[in-house]
This record gives C-alpha cells, structure tokens and sequence, in this order.
C-alpha cells in the first residue's frame, strides 16, 4: 500500500513536470489575433514621391511602414490603407491611415509606440495618433470627405522665401471674386472627367462639396476644396483652371463648360504640386463606420478614390 506521504510526493512531481514541460505551439495555420490600428499624421511633402510606396524611391508609405515595423518588432512591415494618396510634392496636416498587426505585438509596443516613432521618423514627417481603431473603421472606405486647401501667392513684393515650399508664386494678379464665381457652377455630384488623369475602369464621379477662395490677412489666396473623394490630379487640375479665371485669360463660365465637356481640355494646366495640403479627413459617429464603408465600397470599388 502506497504512503500519503509518498503519494503526496510523486503528485508534486507531476504537477512540476507539467508546469516545466513547453506549451503546446498553435497548430500549423492556425489564425493570428490582429488588432487595426488607426494612425493619424502629418508630412512635408518636399522630399517624397508621393504617398504610395514605389521600388528605389522614397515615400510617405515606406518610411510609416518601416517604422511600424520596428516598434512593433515585425519581420514583415505592416500594410497601410490611406485616406488621401497624394502625390510627390504634396504635403499633409490631417492625413489618416490603418493598418492591421498582431495584436500581441501591439500589446507589446502600444505605451511607447508614439514616442517611439518620434525618435524614427524623419523630421519632415511625424505621427500625432495610433491607436485601436473603432470597429468597423476604414481609413478610405468609412471617410466622410476629404479637405484640402491650396496656396498662392500673386503679389512677388509679398512672396515669403520661408514659405517657397507651401505656396505657389503666381507671376499675374488674381480676382478671388472671379474664380468663386467660377466655382460656383462645379458644386454638387458631378462627372469630374474633364479634371482628372483617365484610370481604365475607374468612375470619375465625384460630390465636390466646397469650392472657394479667400484672401488671408496676409495677402495669400487660400482655395478650400472639399468632396466625398477625388480623382487622381482633380484638385490641381480645377486650381489650374481657377487660376486662369482669376488672371482673366479665360472668362468665369469656362470652367462649368469644361466639366460638361467631360473630356480634358489641354487648356486647363494642373497647378504644381506644392501649394496643396491635405488639411483634414472626417468620419462619421463610431456605430456608422462599417455602414459606411460598406456604402462607399459599392461605388469605389474600382479603386478610383484618392
């Protein structure tokens, strides 16, 4: 007959054995928790070839996602879904992005993740929020609309050298006045065919939900332009067109004739790039996200939405 002491002893050791013993590895393919992150930033777009990530060159994309990576401790960096994509020389204050990970190496990352990339990142680009996104939330899909503002300096007495990289110096006079007037005729849902670079397949309709200049206190026209999306060059291309309203060469009905054209006038010169900012992306309540997204999937599916 076996003792209780004894008994007690080699219970012990069973239970150490089991305490000691490796756990068991998940099973081969096994899914892997993942949390997405929503990640809000800003960038000077001077030094980058866009947003989107492209082989030997610098973009906005490459540089988040090599970051991520390393605060996360990745062997892969993450995949970012943007709201806007700009393009090479365009700056962003309000740009908006996700990105799905592991939720075990966010858990890891998450208290120091913004300090973190401080220290990585460039100065010309910072990140000001990552967080947990809402549930059902999408960078570009869930967006309400995009605003961008767009910067000219016409007066060369006033031109700020510190501003050179924000502000295009316009070599004529402009009439605001004018170029609103102009404006006016191109709000609501419209096929904005005539102002954008042509995408096999992709819809070139738009809701363009704001459209106006004014001056600044000192001195500078600012356009503000807002819509549900754009169409790859539509901002710099109607700014193009607006800008050969307000210095008379072409008269204030010239841009709605255009955009009922649908076609691209070679008339209408695409503004450079360095005068336009990505000021703010808005979203609607948490509950209304997927509902959203969801909606906006159905139409842009294509992928035409910037």
């Amino acid at each position: 007959m076996t003792s209780p002491v004894r008994a007690t002893r080699a219970s012990s050791s069973t239970r150490a054995a089991a305490l000691s013993a490796p756990l068991a590895a998940d099973p081969p393919g096994a899914p892997v928790a993942t949390v997405r992150l929503r990640v809000e930033l800003s960038y000077d777009g001077s030094g980058f070839h866009g947003w989107a990530a492209q082989p030997g060159l610098r973009t906005v994309q490459q540089v988040i996602e090599e970051a991520l990576g390393r605060i996360l401790a990745l062997d892969t960096p993450p995949g970012l879904t943007v709201a806007g994509r700009t393009d090479a020389g365009v700056h962003a204050r309000g740009q908006v992005a996700h990105a799905d990970v592991a939720a075990e190496s966010w858990a890891r990352a998450a208290g120091l993740a913004l300090r973190r990339l401080a220290r990585l990142l460039p100065p010309d680009i910072r990140v000001h929020s990552v967080g947990r996104a809402p549930d059902g939330f999408d960078a570009r899909f869930s967006a309400l609309w995009r605003r961008y503002t767009y910067r000219v300096c016409d007066d060369p007495i006033r031109a700020d050298p510190l501003s050179r990289h924000d502000t295009l110096w316009y070599p004529r006079r402009i009439a605001t006045e004018r170029m609103n007037e102009a404006a006016a005729g191109c709000l609501g849902t419209r096929d904005f065919a005539a102002f954008c670079r042509h995408r096999e397949g992709a819809t070139t309709v738009r809701e363009l939900l704001r459209l106006d200049w004014a001056r600044s206190a000192s001195g500078i026209a600012v356009a503000t332009v807002a819509a549900d999306a754009f169409c790859h060059n539509m901002v710099r291309a109607l700014t193009g067109a607006m800008l050969s309203v307000g210095d008379g060469t072409r008269p204030a009905g010239w841009l709605a004739d255009v955009l009922a054209a649908r076609v691209r006038d070679p008339a209408v010169h695409v503004a450079p790039p360095h005068g336009l900012c990505l000021e703010e992306v808005r979203y609607p309540a948490d509950a209304e996200l997927a509902a959203r997204a969801a909606a906006t999937r159905r139409v842009r599916e294509s992928g035409a939405s910037r």
